[in-house]
C-alpha cells in the first residue's frame, strides 16, 4: 500500500516537469510564485474487499503571480488548460502510478480561479482536484 507521503512527492514529481514551475510537498512560509503546492484533501478507506483499494483526494493549489500583472492570466490559462507544456493536467498525468506507488489517478477538475491573498499581496491562483487510486 502507498504511503501519502509518497504519493504527495510523485504528484510534485509530475509536476516539476512543468518548465519554470516550482512545486512542494509541503506548505511554504513565503511562497515564491509561480508554484504548486500538494495537499491532502481527503482519504477515502475501504472501497473495496479487504481494504483493496483507497482513494486519496488531493488539491494542488497552483499560485501562478501578482494578480494585477497582465501576462499572469494568460500563464494561468496555460496550466488550466488540457493539453500543451504547461498543462498541469497533462504533468499530473504522465505518470499516472506514480512509478508504481497506485493503481490510477486522475486531475479531475480546477476551480477557485481567481485571487487570493497571502502576505498582503494578491496573487492570482486556482485550486486543482487530483483523484489518486491506491
Amino acid at each position: 500500500m502507498a504511503s501519502i507521503t509518497n504519493i504527495r512527492n510523485g504528484i510534485v514529481t509530475n509536476l516539476n516537469t512543468i518548465s519554470g514551475l516550482r512545486a512542494s510537498a509541503e506548505i511554504p512560509d513565503n511562497p515564491s510564485p509561480p508554484i504548486a503546492i500538494v495537499n491532502l484533501e481527503s482519504v477515502d478507506y475501504d472501497n473495496a474487499f479487504n481494504n483493496g483499494l483507497t482513494v486519496y483526494n488531493f488539491q494542488v493549489t497552483l499560485i501562478v503571480g501578482r494578480a494585477a500583472e497582465r501576462t499572469m492570466q494568460r500563464k494561468l490559462d496555460a496550466y488550466s488548460d488540457v493539453t500543451g507544456s504547461q498543462s498541469v493536467k497533462v504533468a499530473v498525468e504522465s505518470d499516472k502510478t506514480l512509478s508504481g506507488e497506485v493503481y490510477d489517478l486522475r486531475v479531475e477538475r480546477s476551480s477557485s480561479i481567481g485571487s487570493i491573498t497571502i502576505q498582503d499581496q494578491t496573487y492570482l491562483a486556482a485550486e486543482f482536484t487530483v483523484t489518486v487510486y491506491a
